[in-house]
């Protein structure tokens, strides 16, 4: 499987195999109960007669159907196509789980899109089977399930943090896709499998959890295995920025400005591979949010084994895949931030950039209480930066105006950064700009719009991989080269970048 199915033979024989590599890409709906599964479902596999094959739960829930009390489809991890896809399906997907709708309402949805709402709603309905009020709604109902089931949170808060407008809109929901009230629902929790039990393994997405500590979330975090946590814990390690940041081997915790206020969260690894995340949230209709941003930030809807084994079938990147399979490509906490902080670190090291981030956190950055009663910083405001930075950065001073001009073009609007962007629109947009490059261009939609498919061949430690493991060291051959591996040359460049002889000293060349 290299890419998501679409056929029906192909979808119906997932199904009968319950194979757990297609949960979340599609669902499966069975007229003659009216009820919608996830293919890796343990119930007795329908007669295809009986089967319609839909793109989202929010589809089925338009057709009638509610979702299966067994196998809770609702449970499982993210479609990796919204990553996969650029098109305005999956932007508006991305954007839905980021809030949008419940903040700016369908015409917010539209306008960052170019579209008018009446167009984006044929034009979805079409794609997805539902318009933009329907998957948002959708995913609502999906936070919803989680905190009922993953945390002991009073399911007036349930329905808040949810996105939902009242109690009463948040009950009606559930009762109508799940078929229970929230209480019910809560009641038939699952309890959490030990390593010993027979249970399946964690990329299942099937088990959630909750930890009570007064005025904290504690969620288990779904995903298709394998994972490789390790690498992505020790990519955050190296960059953290202290204040702001602070990872370990098996944890990763950030301070962070989202819309209701600052939230703090971190996740862990425990030993049975699970990842969990606490948070705290300043506005509970933050938390549904910043569970899809953790969840980009660890690239957790990937789809590992469709792309280990596209970039295994090379001879020359087969050592590499089976050496660390589940590699991820760690995406962003903000957009905005991810910008300014790939522009300091052209053509640095990355310790040289974690020196300069540091310095421009602790003078620019806002104090804010820690989760434990100590203190933390967030990150620079664009704003700050833009009237301040060039006080506290340091370098050649059209590094540094290009730095803050950009900056201000963030505060400003007029130039616009978010997960939701078309690819090539923001490629073009940031490559408009003064002193940003090709690489960093790049680097900023590998990492903030989880784009599969970016090489980076400027970079120095990727090339040093390349030729580490047998491949061109050259930009030029190994952009040719690695042509063969799409959709999958972000996965190539971690694996590079994974296979560079010194670590982590990675500049980069750029003709800005």
């Amino acid at each position: 499987m290299s890419l998501p199915v679409t056929d029906f033979d192909e979808r119906y024989r997932a199904i009968s195999a319950r194979d757990a590599r297609f949960d979340g890409q599609f669902v499966t709906a069975v007229r003659s109960t009216r009820i919608y599964c996830r293919p890796s479902c343990p119930a007795r596999t329908p007669k295809p007669e009986n089967v319609t094959f839909f793109p989202t739960s929010a589809a089925a829930h338009e057709a009638g159907y509610r979702a299966c009390k067994r196998c809770i489809p609702e449970a499982a991890p993210g479609s990796p196509a919204w990553n996969l896809r650029g098109d305005t399906a999956a932007r508006a997907m991305r954007l839905i789980a980021n809030g949008v709708v419940e903040r700016e309402g369908v015409p917010g949805l539209a306008a960052r899109l170019g579209y008018s709402s009446r167009h984006l709603t044929r034009l979805l309905a079409a794609e997805l089977g539902a318009g933009p009020l329907a998957l948002a709604r959708a995913h609502r109902a999906h936070t919803a399930r989680m905190l009922l089931v993953g945390t002991d949170m009073p399911i007036s808060d349930v329905a808040f943090s949810a996105g939902f407008a009242s109690i009463r809109q948040c009950n009606d929901t559930i009762r109508e896709v799940f078929g229970m009230t929230p209480g019910d629902l809560r009641l038939r929790r699952p309890s959490l499998p030990t390593p010993a039990s027979g249970a399946r393994g964690p990329g299942s997405g099937s088990q959630d959890s909750s930890t009570v500590v007064p005025g904290m979330i504690d969620l288990v975090l779904p995903y298709r295995g394998p994972l490789d946590a390790a690498g992505i814990f020790a990519w955050m390690a190296a960059r953290a920025v202290p204040g702001v940041e602070h990872a370990t081997a098996t944890s990763f915790a950030r301070h962070l400005r989202m819309p209701g206020g600052p939230v703090w969260f971190e996740v862990t690894q425990d030993t049975a591979s699970r990842l969990h995340l606490r948070a705290t949230v300043t506005a509970l209709g933050d938390l549904a949010p910043l569970v899809s941003t953790v969840r980009r930030i660890f690239d957790l809807d990937a789809d590992p084994l469709a792309i280990d084994a596209a970039l295994s079938a090379h001879p020359e990147l087969a050592p590499l895949v089976a050496k660390t399979p589940g590699i991820r490509v760690p995406g962003s906490a903000d957009p905005h931030e991810m910008l300014i902080r790939a522009m300091i670190g052209q053509q640095i090291t990355v310790v040289a950039a974690r020196t300069a981030l540091t310095a421009l956190t602790e003078a620019l950055g806002e104090r804010v209480a820690g989760h434990d009663g100590g203190g933390g910083l967030l990150f620079p405001t664009m704003a700050a930066i833009a009237e301040h930075g060039a006080e506290v950065l340091r370098g050649p001073a059209a590094r540094i105006r290009a730095i803050t001009g950009a900056a201000a073009a963030l505060a400003d609007r007029s130039l616009t950064l978010t997960v939701g962007d078309d690819g090539g629109e923001q490629r073009e947009a940031l490559l408009a700009m003064p002193g940003i490059g090709p690489w960093t261009a790049d680097y900023v939609r590998m990492r903030v719009l989880g784009d599969p498919d970016i090489l980076l061949p400027g970079d120095v430690a990727l090339r040093a991989g390349a030729a580490a493991a047998g491949l061109p060291g050259e930009a030029r051959p190994l952009t040719e080269w690695a042509a063969r591996t799409a959709p999958w040359r972000s996965y190539l460049s971690a694996h590079l970048w994974r296979a560079a002889p010194v670590r982590p000293a990675r500049k980069t060349k750029e003709n800005s």
